[in-house]
């Protein structure tokens, strides 16, 4: 069983930038598509931004320009820096992983942008 290791959010200000991480509790061998995907309040869970095994990657229209998603070389450890966050920004983001036609998805992070 994968488990996924999120952190890095918080209360931050419009305009503002935070740094999620993501890693899996244990080794897994080969490099898999990752991703971070984000629910908001009465909403449903939205892609924000995926990196394929060879670095390819993927933004949502609205996050394009101010998020970039990132890969540890060689892990399976990702990284989404946040710039010029709005409060439209504000949910619950989680990290996924793929592995054998499973999705796997960590606890989730909250991440609330206001003044």
């Amino acid at each position: 069983q994968v488990q996924l290791l999120e952190s890095g959010g918080g209360l931050v200000q419009p305009g503002g930038s935070l740094r999620l991480s993501c890693a899996p509790s244990g080794r897994i061998f080969t490099i898999r598509p990752m991703g971070w995907y984000r629910q908001a309040p009465g909403k449903q869970r939205e892609l924000v931004a995926t990196i394929t095994s060879d670095g390819i990657t993927n933004y949502a229209d609205s996050v394009k320009g101010r998020f970039t998603i990132s890969r540890a070389n060689g892990k399976n450890t990702i990284g989404l820096q946040m710039n010029s966050l709005k409060p439209e920004d504000t949910a619950v983001y989680y990290c996924n992983l793929q592995l054998r036609q499973q999705n796997y998805w960590g606890q989730g992070t909250q991440v609330t942008v206001s003044s």
